[in-house]
């Protein structure tokens, strides 16, 4: 693990594209500012936990456990669900900012 010690206002840069600035430190808390191409997924740890764990369950149905979850109204004469489609990526960089709640 790479340990790096920055102040206010300071940048560390994550290859070409991803910067994460010190946007406040407040005791033993930092805000960090995120600034990342919008194909790059940024999450908290916890949360992307939840995905990978979301995501594994989902993986893991069967067509038995989703007609379950639908219900019997959803029978032969149901309309398919479409399959999503392509996913188009913006070049442009957005901006995520790490927000903890207070309490």
């Amino acid at each position: 693990m790479l340990v790096l010690s920055r102040q206010r206002d300071e940048t560390i840069m994550i290859g070409d594209d991803v910067e994460i600035t010190i946007v406040d430190i407040r005791g033993d808390k930092v805000r960090l500012g995120i600034n990342a191409p919008r194909h790059i997924q940024v999450h908290r740890k916890e949360v992307y936990d939840a995905i990978k764990r979301e995501n594994q369950q989902a993986a893991n149905l069967t067509p038995q456990d989703v007609s379950e979850v639908i219900g019997s109204d959803a029978g032969p004469s149901a309309a398919p669900i479409p399959a999503p489609g392509p996913v188009k990526e913006n070049p442009e960089n957005h901006q995520t900012k790490i927000r903890r709640s207070r309490g």
